[in-house]
């Protein structure tokens, strides 16, 4: 798959094709039903699928640290979307240019110009340009003047509610990553590469692999029993802190992971992270001491709940799993952990040697 950044990288092999535009957050069940329909007209005359996405999202230039959380970075979403079999994205950098143009000059320029588009597919709710007058409407019109068609997206619906980003957020943040995994048509996790840090973990026994993460992708906070994948395939329980670390601060929001019984090197490898069950919020301790404790009692729930959950654990070496393939091998759960029905029990974990949190 291509990725263009910006009009300015288009050459005359990019133009003729069907495209659609949007955020793509997340790359849920609703966007793959807008991609089925793409690809239906891209059979038909022949001509490759063309994402149009916008980097930052229109809500997080106008809104800031206000706009939400990302369920996908930018890599991920692209990655996705190329396994859901979109040939092309054109990444278009949304800044005061791109959003000062009228609708009529962004269909000429983006759309015609830039893009040669033959088919377009967007919801009949779709709005653009700087006077707010681009619609489904006026595409509709101007593509039947200038020799292209325009058809609208079919809602696709769960449990009779439209799937939508915003909707995936409240379940995630509600501890509900069944129901989120049934919308987003995979269990939803996170990624990175770990690098070095405090190396704090260690002197207590729980080493743990960090993954900084980018400040709008932080779509969950707290203590979370997951699944780590490896790059080998391989998968590993664990206990998983997402955010900002309050008792040692941190200048920058970090997944960090310790896994059970593992005794490895990770640094500067990539690691996937599925979070299962919520085992509580992030909370700022008064001292160390006291964090060990609660470190070690969050290790006790994961694996209780674990215990209680068969993992299918798939072969070294087996490699990645696609993207957009449910995954019902993950023991998901649908609600945060009830901290009372945990019992105490003295497995806290084993000592590894996989990094250094």
């Amino acid at each position: 798959m291509q990725v263009i950044r910006g009009l300015h990288n288009l050459r005359d092999e990019h133009r003729g094709c069907v495209a659609t535009i949007g955020n793509f957050d997340g790359v849920h069940r609703g966007h793959q039903a807008i991609l089925d329909q793409c690809r239906e007209q891209a059979a038909t005359l022949q001509l490759p699928v063309t994402v149009v996405v916008f980097e930052p999202q229109p809500r997080e230039f106008f809104a800031g640290d206000q706009a939400p959380p990302r369920l996908t970075r930018l890599s991920e979403k692209v990655r996705l979307l190329g396994e859901a079999g979109v040939e092309r994205v054109l990444c278009l950098p949304f800044n005061d240019a791109l959003r000062g143009l009228t609708a009529e000059a962004f269909i000429e320029k983006v759309l015609i110009a830039g893009l040669g588009v033959r088919h377009l597919v967007v919801g009949d709710d779709f709005r653009f340009g700087c006077d707010r007058r681009g619609d489904f409407h006026l595409l509709a019109e101007v593509g039947e003047r200038r020799g292209f068609s325009v058809e609208h997206t079919r809602t696709f619906t769960v449990d009779d509610d439209r799937v939508s980003s915003t909707r995936i957020r409240t379940l995630l943040a509600s501890g509900n990553f069944e129901a989120a995994a049934r919308l987003l048509g995979r269990p939803y996790r996170l990624g990175g590469r770990v690098v070095s840090d405090q190396k704090l973990g260690r002197t207590i026994g729980v080493p743990t692999a960090n993954l900084p993460q980018p400040v709008r992708s932080l779509a969950l906070h707290g203590v979370y029993a997951a699944v780590c994948e490896l790059p080998d395939g391989g998968r590993r329980t664990g206990v998983a802190n997402i955010g900002w670390r309050p008792t040692l601060g941190s200048n920058r929001p970090v997944l960090e992971v310790h896994l059970f019984d593992f005794d490895g090197d990770l640094y500067g490898q990539r690691l996937t992270v599925f979070p299962c069950a919520k085992l509580r919020g992030e909370v700022k301790f008064e001292h160390f001491d006291a964090l060990k404790q609660q470190i070690g009692a969050d290790q006790r729930r994961a694996r209780a709940y674990f215990s209680k959950h068969t993992l299918q654990r798939p072969e070294a070496g087996a490699g990645p799993r696609p993207g957009l393939n449910n995954d019902d091998s993950l023991p998901l759960a649908s609600a945060p952990l009830a901290r009372e029905a945990v019992t105490s029990d003295s497995s806290a974990g084993t000592p590894a040697d996989h990094d250094d949190g």
